[in-house]
């Protein structure tokens, strides 16, 4: 494995501030020492790292999962980031496994070596579930579940990674590695991800107390953070989350028109024999296709049960899906106990955990729940169409 040499320390000013700014891989154990020598050696003011305020203090506080509320979770619509960053978690700790270190260590050893000089310590990273809330905005539907497939085919990869393929790795920042082929596909994705957080960590670091700063961020980072250091930023509205766009909106209650609207021509115009069969369709097509996705995620049988019932009334409810029923429902039937809170970071290590912990298998009812439901309105519409021509 090689070394961490000088290349990964770049030194920056700032209106008099001295900054070290040093380029670490998430899962690199010499990136950690680097860190832990370089912040005892230079005695900073502040230490800045790549963190949010959440995010610090979930590796620096064991018991942070246990606060978290899973029907909040469902009824905020946070199912899906709340997986995803699951995924991406697993991910670091598959490839810190393999290396022998645990992902993000890096800026524990900068938190505890700031401690040890008397720094202040900085969470300069923007709000994770701001990141990751500007790029949900951005995909539709069916661009997160490619999304999320990535993430769990990544999941599988790692497995077979090479000694090259992780060095490799450790040059990047893993977020943005694992993202690179949805960013071909929504170039918007890697400005939120990436180019937002570049400028918004230059602000911070560069605006963070003391005369003399050093900034532990990934590697994937650097080059942005250098190319924008000198520039004007206004972190207003990068920390602002865009309101849905009109499309969104549009489909939001267009569809559930539209159907609305094909069984009352069925009944009116085709006949009583047409608007029934329609409608038997449309309970058909969206009542066993979210009940299938609500087995695959291994539900409990009322918990499938009640997915078949509500996919077809939530389908035509712009307000309520028939995942956010389903994932209640699962979390009142069997709620997480503190062991599955405890195991939740070895389980999210293999594909097998994400379904045997109650956690992440709430999160998969709600998600493959709606997508059952989804396909249930798209094979469910052109069928009523047929009928009513």
């Amino acid at each position: 494995m090689n070394a961490v040499n000088n290349e990964d320390i770049h030194r920056l000013t700032f209106e008099g501030k001295e900054v070290i700014l040093i380029g670490t891989a998430h899962v690199s154990r010499e990136s950690a020492e680097l860190v832990t020598k370089v912040i005892k050696e230079e005695t900073p003011d502040t230490v800045c790292v790549e963190l949010c305020q959440s995010r610090y203090q979930a590796i620096t506080q064991k018991n942070k999962w246990q606060d978290t509320d899973l029907v909040k979770v469902i009824k905020e619509k946070k199912a899906f980031l709340l997986l995803s960053n699951l995924l991406l978690a697993s991910f670091q700790k598959k490839i810190g496994k393999k290396l022998g270190i645990k992902p993000g260590e890096e800026m524990l050893r900068a938190v505890k070596a700031a401690g040890e000089v008397g720094a202040s310590l900085v969470p300069a990273d923007r709000d994770i579930r701001t990141t990751l809330s500007r790029a949900w905005r951005l995909m539709g539907f069916w661009k997160k579940i490619k999304l999320l497939t990535q993430l769990v085919l990544s999941m599988g990869e790692t497995d077979s990674l090479t000694e090259k393929d992780i060095e490799e790795m450790k040059k990047k920042d893993v977020l943005e590695s694992l993202l690179a082929e949805m960013g071909e596909v929504l170039p918007e994705l890697r400005r939120i991800l990436i180019d937002e957080r570049d400028r918004y960590l230059a602000y911070k670091i560069r605006t963070s107390p003391g005369e003399k700063v050093v900034a532990v961020v990934g590697a994937g980072h650097v080059p942005g953070i250098k190319k924008c250091w000198n520039d004007p930023v206004d972190i207003g509205p990068l920390e602002q989350i865009p309101p849905k766009g009109k499309l969104v909106a549009f489909l939001k209650w267009g569809i559930p028109s539209v159907v609305a609207g094909l069984i009352v021509l069925g009944f009116f115009f085709a006949g009583a024999s047409v608007g029934v069969n329609m409608l038997k369709w449309w309970v058909l097509a969206n009542g066993v296709l979210s009940g299938i996705g609500a087995i695959i995620a291994l539900a409990h049988p009322l918990t499938v049960l009640a997915a078949v019932v509500a996919a077809p009334l939530t389908s035509l409810n712009p307000m309520i899906a028939a995942g956010w029923v389903a994932g209640l429902v699962e979390v009142l039937l069997g709620k997480p106990k503190v062991k599955d809170f405890e195991r939740l970071p070895e389980d999210i290590s293999s594909v097998r955990g994400f379904w045997r912990n109650k956690i992440t298998r709430i999160l998969l009812v709600v998600i493959f729940t709606n997508l059952g439901s989804s396909l249930g309105t798209f094979v469910a519409i052109p069928m009523m169409i047929k009928m009513l021509t």
